[in-house]
């Protein structure tokens, strides 16, 4: 992939600005697919820099309660994939911000590995992770990826054997995307001790951004990883918030319009020069 994706655009521009890149996850089809749209574009307007996309699934890997529970709401709404396309489609053109799909490869090798990666560059995505695909068994995915001009993720975990990760990060594009804690997503008051030693040894191996995800939720953390990541990655702490538009009744501007503030002060956090 020898031409710049967007996503290794992005990371440069930010930081030949000496930022750092704010990165929120939301979930498509919670309440449903036309509010998502929405959504995307008021964490756009509110200085998000890429945004992560989940793909409802019925048996997630490593997400905490509170995403778990916002892919079980979009699911019981029966959210289609051909839903989330036309929606991605309908917003990617009208935000500057590149949008990366989290999503198993159980619901890509359903529908079909090929027209999967078609579909994902047509409707404006701009990169994959794809949690329960081992990244050092994904050459044949890989390949297909870089045909589209698509970037496919990588993550590496707090227990990720050093051997192994090296053969992640030989198949990663993008950005690497690092996790902050052993388990599953969710806030967390304080980052892991050994996150920075974790940040170093990978920063040691490769050029590719480093973003820091899961347990992510406030400003202060974000500064804490100022200088050590490229990148933070927030999406319990937003959800939760989101959590009210599934009640009938409830006032959907505003609720949108306090995402859009909180997903402000982070990303004025992290772009804090």
């Amino acid at each position: 992939m020898s031409e710049a994706t967007r996503i290794a655009s992005t990371f440069s521009a930010l930081k030949s600005a000496d930022r750092m890149a704010f990165m929120p996850f939301i979930a498509a089809g919670d309440p449903d697919v036309a509010t998502t749209a929405k959504i995307l574009r008021e964490l756009a307007s509110a200085g998000a820099d890429l945004i992560e996309i989940g793909f409802p699934y019925s048996d997630p890997i490593a997400d905490g309660p509170v995403i778990q529970a916002s892919y079980t709401r979009a699911l019981s709404k029966q959210v289609k994939l051909k839903e989330i396309f036309e929606m991605l489609s309908s917003v990617s053109g009208e935000i500057s911000a590149p949008l990366v799909g989290m999503v198993s490869y159980a619901i890509i090798f359903r529908y079909g590995t090929e027209n999967f990666v078609k579909q994902a560059r047509s409707s404006g995505l701009a990169g994959l992770i794809v949690p329960d695909l081992p990244g050092d068994e994904a050459a044949t995915f890989a390949a297909m990826m870089a045909n589209e001009k698509l970037d496919l993720i990588q993550l590496i975990a707090p227990t990720t054997p050093p051997e192994r990760a090296v053969k992640i990060l030989q198949r990663a594009t993008g950005f690497v995307y690092c996790i902050a804690v052993s388990g599953t997503t969710g806030v967390r008051k304080e980052l892991a001790p050994h996150l920075a030693d974790m940040l170093k040894s990978l920063r040691s191996q490769t050029n590719l951004p480093l973003a820091v995800g899961f347990g992510i939720s406030g400003p202060d953390q974000i500064e804490h990883l100022r200088g050590k990541a490229d990148g933070v990655i927030v999406g319990s702490a937003i959800v939760k918030l989101l959590e009210p538009l599934s009640v009938a009744g409830t006032d959907t501007t505003s609720v949108i319009r306090s995402v859009g503030d909180f997903t402000r002060s982070l990303a004025k956090a992290a772009h804090r020069e």
